[in-house]
C-alpha cells in the first residue's frame, strides 16, 4: 500500500507534507480529505518526490501565490501530469511564468485556471473552495475547503504567505473577512516566529530615511531583490513618498526584477484603488520625466554607474560586482534582514563598499499571527515555512498550545488530523526557555545563562561580537546580540569628524585599513588610531 494511502474513511482528515519550507526549500503540502487529495503549492525545485508514487501524486493542485518557494515546481508536474487540475488566483495566474524566465514563454503552456475572489468554487459533489485575499503580494489568496460528509461539514483553511498589514501595491489580510470561520483545521505560516517587528509604515520610513542619507552622503545605492514582491514595493515606495518626490535622482532596474514590473503593469486593474489612482496621474514605473527618474538599466549604462548618486534594484542572485565600480564612488548595499542575507563575498572587504541590512516584513509577525488564529478559533493548527526553532518558538506559546492541537511536521511526516466535539489537551511541546541567575555587583549587573544555550543555531549570530543591547519592553527586558555592522556604525557615529584619524581615513572601511602602504593593511583597527599615510575622505563622507 503507499504511503499516502488510507482507508476510504470519508471523515479522515490527513496532512502529508512533501516539504515545509524550512531553511532553503520551498513548500509542498498533500492534504487528504477522505477519498480527496489536494496539493497545496508546489515549491519544489525538484518534483521527484511527487513521482515515485505508483498513480498521479494529487487529484487537484491549488497555487497560494506566485513566489518560487510556492510556484516553482508546477510547470514539471504540468508536463510530468497534464491531467491535474491546477488552480490559482486571476493575479497569480498572471505571474507565474516570472518562475521560468530561462524558458521561451511561448513554449510555456497556460496550465493554470483562476479562480475568482470571495466565491464558493464547488469542485465536486461535497467539496468546495473559497479564495480570499492574502496580503503578502498581489494575488495571493487564502483557501477555505468545505468538505460534506453524512456527518458533517469539514472546514479547512490554508493561509499560505500572509500579511495583516497593507503595503505599497496589496491591501493586508482582513480579518473581518474570516473572524469566526472556526475552521477545524488551519493550515498556516509561521516565517518569524514570535518575533515583534515595528509596523509597516515605520520600517518603509526607517528605508527611506536610510536611503535620503547615503544620497545625501553622495553614497550609491545597490538593493539585490527577489524577482516578485519586496523590489516593486521599494520602488513604489521611492516614487511616491514625499522625501523623494521631484528629486532629481536615478533609480536603475535590472534584471528579472524590470520583467516583473512589465507584468505588474498588464494587470494594474487588479491592484487596491489607491495604486490605480497613482498611476493615473503618473507612470507607476518607466518614467524619465517625472523625478525620481526610473528606467531600466542598459549595459552602456551599468559602466557609467557610480558617477552620480543613484539606486540600483536588482535580482538578489546576479554578481554584484557587475554594479559597484569603485573607482566611480562609494556604495552602499542595502540586504533584507529576512529571509537570509543575499552578500557577495567577492566583494564584501572592499573599502568603497558597506554591507547594511533593512526589515520590510513580508509576512506578518507573530503578535499578528497569533492574532489571526484567535480570530479563527481552529480545532487543529499545522505550522510551516519557517525555521524549526522559530516555529518551535511559536509552538512553546502558552496561549496556543492551551487551547489548541499544535502540529509542526517535518517534511514526509504524515499528520493525522482526527475532528472531535471536544478539545483532547496536546503534549507539551519541547520548551526553549533557559533558567539563570541575576547577580548586582558594585556598578555592573550580570545575567548568568546555562551553556546549552550556546547549542541553538542562533546563538552564533546573537554572540558574533560578545555585546549585546537591552530595552524594557513592557514589565520584560529584551536582550538582542550586536552584529559586526551595527557596532561599526555605532562606533562611527560616536567617533568625531573633525580629526585625523582612522575613522575619517578614506581608506577605513569595515573597521579594517584598505592603504597597501599602511603596516596595518588589511588589519582590523581603532577607529580613533592614525598612520603616516593617513588621507582624509573628501567632505568627510564614509
Amino acid at each position: 500500500m503507499s504511503r499516502l494511502a488510507s482507508v476510504e474513511n470519508p471523515n479522515h482528515l490527513s496532512c502529508f507534507p512533501y516539504s515545509v519550507g524550512h531553511s532553503t526549500e520551498g513548500v509542498c503540502l498533500l492534504l487528504k480529505l477522505g477519498k480527496y487529495r489536494i496539493l497545496l503549492d508546489c515549491g519544489l525545485a525538484d518534483i521527484e518526490t511527487l513521482l515515485s508514487e505508483s498513480h498521479p501524486p494529487a487529484d487537484m493542485v491549488f497555487c497560494s501565490h506566485a513566489h518560487s518557494d510556492h510556484a516553482q515546481g508546477l510547470l514539471a508536474l504540468h508536463e510530468a501530469f497534464p491531467q491535474i487540475p491546477i488552480y490559482a488566483s486571476e493575479v497569480t495566474v498572471k505571474l507565474l511564468p516570472l518562475n521560468w524566465l530561462e524558458r521561451n514563454a511561448a513554449e510555456i503552456p497556460q496550465f493554470c485556471q483562476s479562480l475568482p475572489w470571495s466565491q464558493r468554487i464547488k469542485l465536486e459533489n461535497d467539496l468546495s473552495v473559497e479564495l480570499f485575499p492574502a496580503g503578502h503580494l498581489p494575488g495571493a489568496a487564502c483557501l477555505v475547503f468545505h468538505y460534506q460528509t453524512g456527518k458533517r461539514t469539514y472546514k479547512i483553511l490554508y493561509t499560505g504567505d500572509f500579511c495583516l498589514s497593507n503595503f505599497q501595491l496589496v491591501e493586508g489580510l482582513s480579518l473581518e473577512t474570516l473572524r469566526g470561520l472556526a475552521p477545524d483545521v488551519l493550515i498556516i505560516e509561521g516565517s518569524y516566529g514570535s518575533a515583534r517587528h515595528p509596523h509597516r509604515r515605520q520600517q518603509e520610513k526607517q528605508l527611506v530615511t536610510r536611503i535620503k542619507e547615503a544620497i545625501a552622503r553622495q553614497q550609491n545605492i545597490l538593493l539585490p531583490v527577489p524577482t516578485l514582491g519586496n523590489g516593486q514595493e521599494i520602488l513604489k515606495l521611492l516614487r511616491s513618498h514625499h522625501q523623494f518626490t521631484g528629486r532629481d535622482l536615478d533609480i536603475w532596474v535590472d534584471g528579472s526584477i524590470a520583467v516583473a514590473c512589465d507584468t505588474y503593469l498588464e494587470i494594474l486593474s487588479q491592484f487596491p484603488p489607491s495604486v490605480q489612482n497613482f498611476a493615473k496621474h503618473q507612470p507607476l514605473f518607466w518614467d524619465q520625466k517625472v523625478c525620481p527618474r526610473m528606467g531600466r538599466l542598459t549595459e552602456q549604462q551599468k559602466q557609467n554607474l557610480g558617477q552620480s548618486p543613484c539606486i540600483v534594484i536588482t535580482d538578489y542572485t546576479a554578481d554584484l560586482r557587475e554594479y559597484c565600480h569603485q573607482d566611480l564612488g562609494s556604495w552602499l548595499i542595502l540586504v533584507p534582514q529576512h529571509p537570509r542575507n543575499f552578500i557577495n563575498p567577492e566583494i564584501e572587504n572592499s573599502p568603497q563598499i558597506i554591507f547594511e541590512t533593512y526589515l520590510l516584513s513580508e509576512h506578518s509577525d507573530g503578535r499578528n499571527t497569533t492574532q489571526l488564529i484567535h480570530n479563527l478559533r481552529p480545532q487543529h493548527i499545522i505550522f510551516f515555512h519557517a525555521s524549526p526553532t522559530y516555529l518551535a518558538d511559536l509552538t512553546n506559546l502558552e496561549e496556543l498550545h492551551n487551547r489548541y492541537q499544535i502540529h509542526s511536521p517535518a517534511a514526509l511526516t504524515l499528520v493525522e488530523l482526527p475532528i472531535g466535539d471536544k478539545f483532547i489537551q496536546p503534549e507539551a511541546p519541547q520548551q526553549s526557555a533557559y533558567e539563570g541567575e541575576l547577580n548586582e555587583i558594585g556598578a555592573f549587573v550580570s545575567i548568568t545563562l546555562p551553556d546549552t544555550i550556546n547549542k541553538d543555531p542562533r546563538w552564533n549570530n546573537f554572540a558574533d561580537t560578545g555585546l549585546i543591547e537591552a530595552r524594557w519592553q513592557g514589565e520584560e527586558l529584551v536582550i538582542r546580540g550586536l552584529s559586526q555592522r551595527e557596532l561599526q556604525n555605532k562606533t562611527n557615529d560616536r567617533m568625531p569628524t573633525d580629526i585625523d584619524c582612522c575613522n575619517t581615513c578614506l581608506y577605513y572601511q569595515n573597521q579594517r585599513c584598505w592603504h597597501q602602504a599602511s603596516p596595518l593593511y588589511g588589519f582590523q583597527v581603532t577607529p580613533e588610531g592614525y598612520c603616516p599615510v593617513f588621507e582624509p575622505r573628501e567632505n568627510n563622507e564614509p
